[in-house]
């Protein structure tokens, strides 16, 4: 089986672990008797520690050795995991978190999405970058859709007799247990993966860190934006404002996830006409006007059709984006530009969460989004200013 398959497996099994868990977490924590406030920096020490694993992957992963670093980076998650379902402490909750890297986002986007991303590229020409991206993206989302289904497991598992407590504990168990799975495709992966190993000194060249540095400044804009809008933090908005249950928030996310599947396809499509920087600019800005009118919505049904129409929009610009990285850097970068770029993400993630929860706990259900939306709208016309004068190889033919 090639690499590129054996990538699309793990990240696929990944992003179903993922999916559920960004549905559950905030529930999950709920449930553990735990208010806004400390489902918030739990959800950012989360965050933190898959931000910290983001680092060192970007500046060691070359030398580590990428399959190696996969191998490690999957157990430390499986074991947060484990010890996330065994215990009842906050404070020990909180260190499960960090140390398992357990992503609220409810989007794969970590440490092993770094060396993945990184080694794509070299399975495919120029012309079939973006497509492979998509693809790749797709499968992702795929799998965060069928893992918003899988929320419902606590109201399962009770239906099957389980005590309410169990059913939760029981859920997050199933997480560790699907993030096993990538292991056995890791092991699997060929010596082809590894890059070249010389000084990132010698790797990464003056113009290449100039426009890094732009372009991570944006993407921090852009990730703490998003830090306000953590699924586990969206799924316990629709919980409080509206009063829906698991299942109902898991069906809700599912679609959601199915929409993003489409968008990334249609992302590759449009690319190809106007640009990857135009279809990330121009698709990503009416996605941010559709959500700051769901708190205005009177019942659920009227936000969740805006919310989801928002999810059609939201992530065209995930695999043009990534594209767009790889393309404009040496092969040689490559994993140092996808680690960079998405440390800073990782770290603007994990900033907001907390912020978001005192706000929810102590202002309103709603601030967060409000935020959230009007930081992505100045990323977008910044993005659009700093990067129209710089396409990427296949735009310049």
């Amino acid at each position: 089986m090639s690499d590129r398959r054996l990538f699309y497996i793990a990240a696929f099994v990944r992003a179903l672990a993922t999916g559920m868990m960004g549905v559950l977490l905030g529930l999950y924590l709920a449930s553990r008797r735990l208010d806004a406030d400390a489902i918030g920096v739990i959800v950012t020490l989360g965050l933190a520690g898959a931000a910290l694993a983001t680092g060192l992957v970007t500046f060691f992963a070359d030398h580590f050795g990428h399959r190696r670093t996969l191998l490690f980076v999957t157990v430390a998650s499986v074991l947060g995991g484990v010890q996330l379902a065994i215990t009842a402490y906050p404070a020990v909750l909180g260190v499960a978190a960090f140390l398992g890297m357990v992503n609220g986002m409810g989007r794969d986007r970590g440490a092993a999405l770094v060396v993945e991303q990184g080694a794509l590229p070299a399975t495919a020409s120029d012309a079939e970058r973006t497509v492979v991206f998509a693809r790749y993206n797709v499968l992702q989302d795929f799998g965060h859709a069928l893992g918003s289904l899988l929320a419902a497991t606590p109201t399962v598992l009770q239906h099957a007799g389980m005590g309410a407590a169990g059913a939760q504990q029981g859920a997050v168990l199933l997480y560790a247990a699907l993030m096993v799975v990538p292991l056995f495709a890791y092991a699997r992966l060929s010596p082809a993966i590894e890059t070249r190993r010389v000084e990132l000194q010698r790797r990464v060249t003056p113009e290449t860190r100039t426009m890094l540095a732009k372009i991570c400044g944006l993407f921090a804009i852009d990730a703490v934006a998003g830090g306000f809008l953590t699924t586990a933090l969206l799924a316990f908005f629709f919980y409080k404002r509206f009063g829906v249950d698991e299942s109902t928030i898991g069906l809700l996310f599912f679609v959601a996830r199915v929409a993003n599947a489409g968008s990334h396809l249609a992302a590759a499509w449009l690319a190809k006409r106007i640009g990857l920087v135009r279809t990330m600019v121009f698709t990503h800005i009416p996605s941010s006007v559709l959500l700051l009118t769901v708190p205005f919505m009177p019942n659920f049904t009227s936000a969740a059709i805006l919310f989801l129409l928002r999810e059609s929009l939201v992530e065209m610009d995930v695999p043009t984006r990534q594209s767009y990285v790889m393309a404009v850097v040496r092969p040689e970068e490559r994993t140092f530009a996808s680690g960079i770029t998405h440390l800073v993400r990782l770290a603007g993630w994990a900033i907001a969460p907390a912020f978001a929860g005192a706000l929810m706990s102590g202002v309103s259900l709603a601030v967060p989004l409000y935020i959230g939306a009007g930081m992505k709208i100045v990323y977008d016309l910044a993005l659009w200013y700093a990067f129209r004068k710089l396409p990427p190889p296949e735009e310049r033919q």
